[in-house]
């Protein structure tokens, strides 16, 4: 388990990230990528990226790449500045800019359980042709996996947002953290992470926390090795659905058909109330029907890929997809 200490201070500098983190996203795909995982959501994106991955770039491109990203167990804290926070390239010039002694250290801890090849040596050394091969290799893989889906991505992360938006105004930070369960739980001052792979200790001594929500993160939360470092704690996300091809075999689609059973008024104030993220309760209040109704209306939404719906206790919050939001502005 992984306890994190808060003090009152820390507590007024928590924060959720501004949007999906890219290079977050990048490496914690690496690891579902190459997991055992039998997630059947993540299941044809495997196989797109895997099929495009050998047929666009030599594999030797990505030899210390994946090297560093075992799907299992410690990676470097170096892959994942805080920098990113200011977007992928922000995050690019930050591992491009790692101090010696942080990658000497990260490195030194993966090689006590890992194998790695022999450009590792050079990357510890910080020789600058390996550390621009390492990025130019996340920006490779980035277009293959990442880029394609990172609508897909933005809104499941957004979504999350929304929620975490509606816990803090309704409880404040506390209540903010307090919505993180069922695989965190807040009691008296402590954010305990559940089934985290080491019991460890994390004090946040008046620095805060980032919250990190991501796409790609598994089940389990993860956080930042060494303490010395921004503390940063990324937990997973609703999915929506998994990562779906962009393009159809040329049949109907579910989505398509639904869409059908868009036209109304009603419908489309139920999509313009959600803009913000709206309960089913808000939206009958708002539109003066009974919520039976606002249930109806915002399923049709939601199976035509319009909106998401994610219940927290006897609530269920819905919020706007990425084609929501396009047919929204239209």
């Amino acid at each position: 388990m992984l306890k994190i200490y808060f003090s009152g201070e820390d507590i007024l500098r928590t924060r959720v990230a501004p949007a999906a983190d890219p290079v977050w996203e990048l490496v914690l795909s690496l690891h579902l990528l190459q997991g055992r995982s039998r997630d059947p959501l993540m299941a044809t994106w495997r196989r797109t990226v895997a099929r495009g991955l050998r047929q666009d770039t030599p594999r030797e491109n990505f030899r210390l790449l994946f090297a560093l990203n075992p799907p299992r167990g410690y990676f470097p804290d170096f892959l994942t500045p805080y920098a990113s926070l200011g977007g992928f390239e922000a995050g690019l010039d930050a591992v491009r800019s790692t101090p010696v002694p942080l990658l000497r250290r990260d490195l030194t801890v993966l090689a006590g359980e890992n194998v790695l090849p022999s450009s590792a040596s050079a990357l510890a050394r910080g020789e600058p042709e390996v550390l621009r091969h390492l990025t130019e290799s996340m920006e490779q893989y980035r277009s293959v996996a990442i880029n394609p889906y990172w609508g897909r991505i933005q809104a499941a992360v957004e979504a999350d947002r929304t929620r975490r938006a509606r816990a803090l105004l309704d409880g404040g930070v506390e209540g903010l953290l307090t919505s993180l369960r069922p695989a965190m739980r807040w009691d008296s001052g402590v954010l305990e992470v559940h089934d985290y792979p080491d019991s460890r200790e994390l004090h946040l001594d008046g620095r805060g926390l980032l919250l990190v929500p991501s796409f790609f993160c598994a089940r389990t939360p993860v956080a930042l090795l060494n303490p010395a470092l921004p503390p940063v704690l990324v937990y997973p996300v609703d999915r929506l659905g998994g990562l779906l091809p962009s393009e159809g075999d040329g049949g109907p689609s579910p989505g398509r058909e639904a869409l059908a059973a868009l036209l109304g008024r009603t419908r489309a104030a139920v999509l313009e109330a959600s803009d913000d993220g709206c309960t089913t309760g808000e939206v009958a209040r708002r539109l003066n029907i009974s919520p039976a109704a606002a249930s109806q209306h915002a399923t049709v939404l939601r199976n035509a890929g319009l909106l998401v719906s994610q219940r927290d206790r006897n609530t269920v919050l819905h919020t706007l997809t990425p084609l929501g939001r396009a047919m929204l502005d239209a």
